[in-house]
C-alpha cells in the first residue's frame, strides 16, 4: 500500500523522538520513501544522522535549506508528498500551528502542504489534559487536520496516565487509512474471521487450523477503504485490530446469533471464518477419562452461510471455500447453491495458502461464472484484491438493479 508513496516525518522535541527511528523503519519496509524534518529541540533526542541513514535521505533541520539547485526547500518537499505526520507531536508543536506560527522548516512545511497532516502527539498526562492543548487540538481538528490519541501508561517523568506516543502499528495503520482510497464508503460490513470451538468437555473440542489472519485483514483493508465494519471473530490468537468495533464468539450457534443481530442494518457480508460443520451431539460436563474406546456423536451445525443467503436480499455475499481438491467445481458448487454473489477459493494444501500462515493463493469466482488466478501473496494484498472485485461487484450489481 505504501509501495512508492512520499512520505514527510516531522520529528520534535519529546523522549518519544526515539520511537520515530522505528516508526521510519517501519516505513521504510512498507516501500515508502520518507523525508526527515527535525526540530531544533529534536536533535537533542536522536542525532539526525540515525534518520538519514535509514532513510537514504537528507534530514531537512533548517529552515533555509535548498533542494534541487534553487527550489525552495519546503516548497520542494510539498509539492512531491503524499502524507506528512508529525510524531511525536508536543504542546508546543500543536500550539504554534493552531496559531499560525511559522518560525521553523516544520511548522513552515504545515503551512504549505495540501496533503494529509497527522499529528500523533506525545507530552505529560496533565499537559495533555491543559485545556489550552485541547482547545489547540479542536482548532486544528475543524480545519481538517488528523489525530490520533496518545497511548496510557507509564510516562517517562515518572507519571502515569494518557500521554504515551501511540503504538508505531497504529500510526502505520492510520497512516494507511488516509492514503487509501474510499471507494467502500457509505457501505456497512460484517466481516466474520477465524474458527469456531465446539465443546466436547471442559478440556477438549472440535475445532480447525483457521488462525483469523484472513478475515482480519479483510477488516482492517475495508475499514482503510472507507467502510462501517463489524468484525466477528471466533477464537484467535490475534490482537484486535485498533479502532476496529470487534466481537468475539466461541461456538457456530453464538457466530449465527450474532450476525442475524447485524445483518438488518449491514450492506454486504464478507464470511472469511471457518465455521465447525459439526458439534458433539452431548457435551460431557466432566472430562472424558481416557479409559478404553470411545465413540463420538457428531449432529451438524447450522449453515450460516447458506442463511444468509436465503435473505440475502440488495445485499453483497461473500463466501470462502478452503479444498483439497476439485477446487474450482466445489467452490462453483457452493456458490450457486448458498446464493453468493462471489467466492474466494484457496487450496489449503498448497505451500503457502491456507490456514496458519501470513500468505495466501487464491482464485476469485464471481456470480457470472468468471475465474481469476492470482499468485502468492500477503493476506493483507489479498483483502486488497478480494476488496477490488467487492467494490466491482457492488457497482454493476446496482447498475443491474
Amino acid at each position: 500500500m505504501l509501495q512508492g508513496k512520499e512520505i514527510l516525518l516531522g520529528v520534535t522535541g519529546g523522549i518519544a523522538a526515539y520511537k520515530s527511528v522505528l516508526l521510519l523503519r517501519e516505513l521504510t519496509k512498507e516501500g515508502a520513501n520518507v523525508h526527515v524534518i527535525m526540530t531544533k529541540s529534536a536533535q537533542n533526542f536522536v542525532a539526525p544522522l540515525t534518520f538519514q541513514t535509514l532513510s537514504g535521505n537528507p534530514v531537512t533541520t533548517e529552515i533555509f535549506t535548498l533542494f534541487a539547485s534553487s527550489k525552495i526547500g519546503h516548497i520542494s518537499l510539498a509539492d512531491r508528498a503524499d502524507l506528512l505526520v508529525i510524531a511525536p507531536a508536543t504542546a508546543n508543536i500543536i500550539g504554534k500551528i493552531a496559531n499560525g506560527i511559522a518560525d521553523d522548516f516544520l511548522t513552515t512545511m504545515v503551512m504549505a502542504t495540501r496533503v494529509p497532516v497527522l499529528f500523533a502527539p506525545a507530552m505529560n498526562t496533565n499537559m495533555w489534559a491543559s485545556p489550552v492543548v485541547q482547545a489547540n487540538i479542536t482548532r486544528l481538528k475543524s480545519m481538517g487536520y488528523h489525530f490520533m490519541d496518545p497511548a496510557e501508561g507509564e510516562l517517562a517523568c515518572g507519571t502515569t496516565g494518557r500521554g504515551k506516543l501511540a503504538d508505531v502499528d497504529e500510526i502505520v495503520e492510520d497512516i494507511k487509512t488516509l492514503l487509501y482510497p474510499k471507494d467502500l464508503a457509505g457501505e456497512k460490513i460484517l466481516v466474520t474471521a477465524g474458527p469456531t470451538e465446539e465443546a466436547i468437555d471442559p478440556a477438549r473440542c472440535i475445532t480447525n487450523r483457521s488462525s483469523g489472519k484472513m478475515g482480519y485483514n479483510l477488516a482492517m483493508v475495508a475499514r482503510r477503504r472507507g467502510a462501517e465494519v463489524i468484525l466477528i471473530s471466533g477464537p484467535s490468537c490475534l490482537p484486535v485490530p485498533c479502532g476496529l468495533p470487534t466481537i468475539h464468539c466461541t461456538t457456530a450457534l453464538e457466530m449465527q446469533q450474532i450476525i442475524n443481530e447485524h445483518l438488518e442494518e449491514a450492506t454486504m457480508v464478507i464470511m472469511a471464518a471457518a465455521v465447525a460443520d459439526f458439534r458433539p451431539a452431548e457435551t460431557s460436563k466432566t472430562k472424558i477419562k481416557r479409559l478404553g474406546t470411545h465413540c463420538l456423536d457428531l449432529e451438524p451445525n447450522p449453515d450460516i452461510l447458506a442463511g444468509i443467503g436465503k435473505v440475502k436480499g440488495d445485499r453483497f455475499l461473500v463466501g470462502f471455500a478452503a479444498e483439497t481438491d476439485d477446487l474450482i467445481d466445489n467452490a462453483q458448487e457452493k456458490m450457486k447453491r448458498k446464493n453468493l454473489d462471489m467466492i474466494v477459493a484457496n487450496d489449503v494444501t498448497a505451500c503457502g495458502a491456507g490456514f496458519c500462515c501470513d500468505t495466501n493463493i487464491i482464485k476469485i469466482i464471481e456470480r457470472d461464472g468468471s475465474v481469476h488466478d492470482f499468485p502468492q501473496m500477503s493476506k493483507e494484498k489479498v483483502a486488497e484484491v478480494i476488496l477490488d472485485h467487492v467494490v466491482a461487484g457492488r457497482k454493476k450489481m446496482k447498475k443491474e438493479s
